[in-house]
């Protein structure tokens, strides 16, 4: 398997002459692929321009064109794709050119960074062994030469240890280093065009942060052009110049990123910016200003904001504290708890020759009849451990765990008792189509819990099925269709469905809307609210997005390296955090404001400059 072509590298640290008119130019694109002996169109008349320097976003949902329109600029689409109009990088067209030229062009003139950096980099090779492939493979130069190269780009892209990086595996990085690799071997041959596609979307909220600190750097830097393929209008207000909103292959409104925000024209584009989840929607009908009132938890000044003004905002929000210290502490005063962990420890068993991992120490929780708590961490804080050990499927390894008042400390995964413990449990995973049977249509898989227990069979079962589909809003038609005939939202309806079909008294959500679009989210995230107050179950919601937990939870608790190092009510963690970790994690959640998502940027480089 050759190296993904993404990158070689010309002296990184040269300024580039910015080219006269645009870099690139799409005039009447038009995509369509060969589906059944029809010709499916995926985009219609596309019509943009990227100069040098200048961030284009294109936004919409899953489906609507986004990636399809962009990969067909580099001849990257399958056999069966048909692509028309014109694409001129440079002045000079790139649809009519051959292979050959366009193998040149791709990784010297225009370089992509995928959504996942563990599909695109090849696994097999060390990361300096790829960089320096692309570098030979589009410079003459010595393989010493191309070393020292890939060495200045690991560092470039802020790799804490590049010299460990380039001699690691991609498996052996983090998420966040895989993407800096990614970025730093796109960026090798000085691309005049960057298509970055997703680049943030499998990442916490603090490594998101840091990418796009790093993408607006080198923009400053190469002076390069930059295609920004996302859903997440956060992202959008924080890097974008201007913006293209697509919806069913077409470009349905464009404009600058203020123009975009603050008076969308198109009903489409208000609908997608009303149904980004932002920090400040939970606190009531007006929204919180969050940085306000991080800067005066933290007594960190804002230059770019009134020293009157800001003191007056953050004094409007702390006094609405006041009002809700005491929520959501107790959902349901007296009652015994569904979940309570007492000085618990969790480990990953040893395996062969690797040792057993401690992933969590010291947890302290309660969780209420009808309350949800919120679980907040970066990856590997240990927050989906505590989930899988609420539902027996890791063993407690110190202090107590209690789920529906039974001690499950000491039981064997496969013991009796736990059995009928996981009956009171339900458990929403973050991906619904490697959870769901892909050889069972939906109906069977939502009715398969039901059977196993002895809850109902025949016509019974039929019955709960349809009653499920029902509350899940899924037409009872589905039932006999199988997944992979149903789209993300609706695959995850049947996740909860299947979860709620043995009436839990606890249930268990892992990142059950991060792989969403924001629409399908906000969809999702309101069906699982009203399911909730209707069936009145706990839940132990486990997220890295904030805003989300701000939309659903009542009480939060924060998690850095496997221990709770704070938690409380909603609003006294989200508007007055006490902790520098949450303090930091708040202030790297982008705001669907370009405005104020600068000043959100301005706070958290104060609190990252004080803290280090």
């Amino acid at each position: 398997m050759s190296t993904q072509v993404i990158g070689g590298t010309g002296d990184t640290g040269a300024d580039l002459p910015a080219p006269q008119g645009p870099v690139l130019e799409v005039r009447n694109l038009s995509v369509d692929f060969g589906v059944d002996k029809k010709w499916v169109p995926a985009a219609i008349d596309l019509n943009y321009e990227v100069r040098a320097g200048e961030v284009l976003a294109i936004v919409g949902e899953s489906g609507s064109g986004k990636s399809a329109s962009s990969m067909s600029l580099l001849g990257l689409l399958p056999s069966n794709s048909r692509v028309t109009g014109e694409v001129l990088l440079n002045g000079k067209s790139v649809l009519t050119m051959s292979a050959a030229r366009l193998r040149q062009i791709r990784g010297n003139d225009v370089a992509v960074i995928f959504q996942e950096p563990m599909t695109a980099l090849n696994p097999v090779y060390t990361v300096g062994f790829q960089i320096i492939e692309t570098l030979r493979l589009h410079n003459e130069i010595s393989p010493d030469e191309a070393k020292q190269r890939a060495l200045r780009l690991l560092q470039m892209v802020e790799l804490p240890d590049p010299d460990k990086a380039f001699r690691s595996y991609p498996h052996q990085l983090s998420g966040g280093q895989r993407q800096r690799a990614m970025i730093a071997q796109s960026l090798s041959c000085d691309p005049k065009l960057l298509i970055a596609d997703e680049p943030t979307t499998a990442l916490d909220v603090t490594v998101q942060a840091e990418i796009l600190d790093l993408m607006r750097n080198l923009r400053t830097k190469l002076n390069s052009a930059i295609v920004l393929i996302t859903h997440d209008m956060g992202v959008v207000a924080d890097l974008a110049d201007r913006i293209a909103v697509m919806r069913q292959g077409r470009i349905v409104e464009t404009g600058t990123a203020e123009q975009i925000f603050r008076n969308p024209q198109h009903e489409y584009t208000k609908a997608l910016l009303a149904a980004v989840p932002h920090l400040g929607q939970g606190a009531g009908d007006d929204d919180v200003d969050i940085t306000a009132a991080l800067a005066a938890a933290t007594h960190t000044e804002l230059q770019t904001v009134d020293p009157g003004e800001l003191e007056r905002r953050a004094h409007d929000v702390l006094a609405q504290l006041e009002e809700v210290e005491q929520e959501a502490s107790h959902a349901t005063p007296g009652a015994a708890p569904v979940l309570e962990l007492i000085d618990v420890a969790i480990e990953y068993p040893k395996q062969g020759r690797v040792p057993a991992f401690r992933a969590v120490e010291d947890a302290n929780l309660t969780v209420y009849p009808g309350q949800v708590i919120g679980l907040v961490g970066e990856s590997g804080s240990g927050k989906t451990t505590i989930g899988r050990a609420a539902v027996g499927l890791l063993p407690v390894a110190a202090g107590s765990m209690k789920v529906v008042g039974t001690d499950i400390s000491g039981f064997r995964p496969t013991s009796k008792e736990l059995a009928k413990v996981r009956r009171h449990v339900g458990m929403v995973f973050q991906d619904p189509s490697s959870s769901l049977n892909p050889r069972l249509p939906i109906g069977e898989s939502i009715g398969e819990p039901m059977y196993l227990a002895g809850e109902a069979k025949g016509g019974e079962l039929q019955k709960r099925i349809e009653a499920l589909l029902d509350q899940v809003e899924l037409p009872r038609a589905y039932r006999n269709r199988y997944p992979h005939e149903l789209s993300g939202g609706q695959k995850q309806r049947v996740g909860i469905a299947r979860a709620l079909s043995l009436k839990p008294k606890l249930m268990v959500a892992d990142e059950p809307t991060s792989a969403l679009d924001v629409s399908v989210q906000a969809k999702v995230l309101e069906l699982f609210q009203n399911l909730q107050r209707e069936l009145g179950f706990a839940c132990l919601f486990v997220t890295h997005d904030l805003a989300v937990v701000d939309v659903l939870a009542d009480y939060i608790c924060v998690m850095q390296r496997g221990r709770i190092v704070e938690q409380g009510a909603r609003d006294q963690i989200l508007r007055n955090p006490q902790n520098p970790y949450t303090q930091r994690l708040l202030a790297a959640v982008p705001l669907p404001d370009p405005e104020k998502q600068r000043e959100r940027r301005e706070l958290r480089a104060k609190l990252l400059a004080t803290t280090d």
